[in-house]
């Protein structure tokens, strides 16, 4: 019996891995073809940057919710982006200011900061009223997302050379862009579908909760596509990550992947940890950024700063196990 249970242990980390892997590379494949086909429609580089890629990296989070409330768990499917988002700052934001620090320029505090928090506590208002996300509230969500991609669009200026995408990708056939959205959307499929089911089997070998497993491992996999591409990016030295980005992944996430998942299927809570503890750990992250930059240095993610959000997401992630 032991060994059967670790037997299926093991078979529950396999489809959970190689579903996390299938995710990286087909959101990857996904986000290249995306500004490929965005160039070959003449859009900016500054609004591929703050769309496109913003709505392309968010694929891998879309299909797994969606697939978590399809397949009856609705926990992975909210948890997994309230994982997210708090992983994109503690985490991703953490790390990349330890290797160097990052720079805050004012649209932060005039515009995408107040946005996120507006978004998470929307979400927030839509559970707690009635412990679901209905059909509804996800349209409000998802109309909501476009207005706010309506006026970044139109007070982003006409310089192109303020955006961090690569030029390599304007020059790209449509044949290539054909075959990476294919590849892309095979894989993002296939990975979600994968993640999930061992992300349930996992849960139940471990004795914990969907939800834990969706906040932790689930929201770490999916975040790694943007983890690796800013940890390359700092060690080169290059503006490829900003923090209005990382905040533009977070609104993406609550809008578009809990808005689109909710109406094609009411999303209920079923984990009392998701509004009692996870929820209020998104909005403290959120909240929290407006403090670090307001401390010296102003208007900068130090090391020190970065040293901090990094501990606090470890701390998160010790008492979601406890």
């Amino acid at each position: 019996m032991s060994y059967i249970r670790i037997n299926f242990n093991s078979m529950s980390i396999l489809w959970v891995v190689l579903g996390l892997i299938l995710l990286v590379i087909g959101g990857d494949f996904l986000v290249k073809a995306s500004i490929a086909l965005s160039f070959k429609i003449n859009i900016s580089k500054m609004v591929i940057g703050m769309t496109v890629v913003s709505f392309a990296t968010s694929a891998p989070e879309l299909l797994v919710s969606l697939q978590a409330a399809l397949k009856g768990s609705p926990a992975i499917a909210l948890n997994n982006v309230v994982g997210s988002n708090i992983a994109n700052i503690g985490l991703v934001l953490g790390v990349t200011a330890l290797i160097g620090p990052i720079t805050v320029d004012k649209s932060f505090y005039k515009l995408n900061w107040p946005i996120m928090l507006f978004f998470s506590f929307m979400l927030y208002y839509f559970l707690a009223n009635d412990n679901m996300l209905t059909n509804l509230e996800g349209l409000i969500l998802f109309c909501s997302l476009v207005v706010f991609i309506v006026i970044i669009i139109k007070n982003s200026k006409s310089d192109t050379d303020s955006s961090d995408v690569s030029d390599d990708l304007a020059t790209v056939t449509n044949y290539k862009i054909i075959t990476w959205l294919l590849i892309g959307a095979v894989a993002l499929y296939f990975g979600s579908v994968w993640l999930v089911d061992g992300a349930k089997s996992l849960a139940q070998t471990l004795g914990v909760s969907d939800a834990v497993i969706a906040v932790t491992v689930i929201a770490i996999g999916t975040s790694v596509p943007e983890l690796a591409a800013s940890i390359i990016a700092a060690a080169k030295q290059e503006k490829a990550l900003s923090l209005g980005n990382l905040i533009g992944s977070n609104i993406f996430n609550i809008g578009s992947v809990l808005g689109l998942t909710s109406i094609i299927k009411a999303i209920p809570v079923t984990d009392e940890k998701i509004l009692g503890n996870d929820i209020f750990w998104m909005i403290g992250f959120s909240a929290i950024l407006l403090l670090l930059i307001l401390i010296p240095k102003r208007m900068q993610i130090s090391r020190y700063k970065g040293l901090l959000l990094v501990l606090g997401y470890c701390l998160f992630l010790y008492l979601s196990f406890k």
